[in-house]
């Protein structure tokens, strides 16, 4: 069995960020989406979808004969994690970095945060 730790690729993140706005979801329906979005194969979703099940970030169940996938966790639980994950591996646990990146951004993009 896989890490459910270890990190993920780009295409891993996309597939879980769809699969929370979409679940319960069948192969069939993400890979269509990647098709048209991407031009990612069924086949590479397939293969990315199992892998995020056997790793833990999936689930599956058979519901008239066809597999529908849901993540495990929530999105938001999902996406806090990795930027939790980026502060601890990226930044060294510290959270200065990011906040003075977002308060130059707000800058430059005149943003007004009240």
């Amino acid at each position: 069995m896989s890490d459910p730790k270890a990190a993920f690729g780009s295409t891993e993140i996309e597939v879980l960020r769809y699969i929370g706005d979409h679940h319960p979801i069948s192969v069939g329906e993400a890979a269509a989406y990647f098709a048209q979005t991407t031009g990612q194969a069924r086949t590479t979703i397939l293969t990315i979808m199992d892998n995020l099940r056997r790793k833990g970030h999936l689930t599956r169940k058979k519901i008239r004969g066809v597999y529908r996938y849901s993540p495990k966790v929530a999105k938001h639980v999902f996406l806090q994690s990795l930027v939790k994950d980026f502060v601890d591996k990226s930044l060294g646990g510290s959270v200065s970095p990011f906040v003075a990146f977002l308060s130059e951004m707000r800058k430059l993009l005149g943003v007004v945060l009240d």
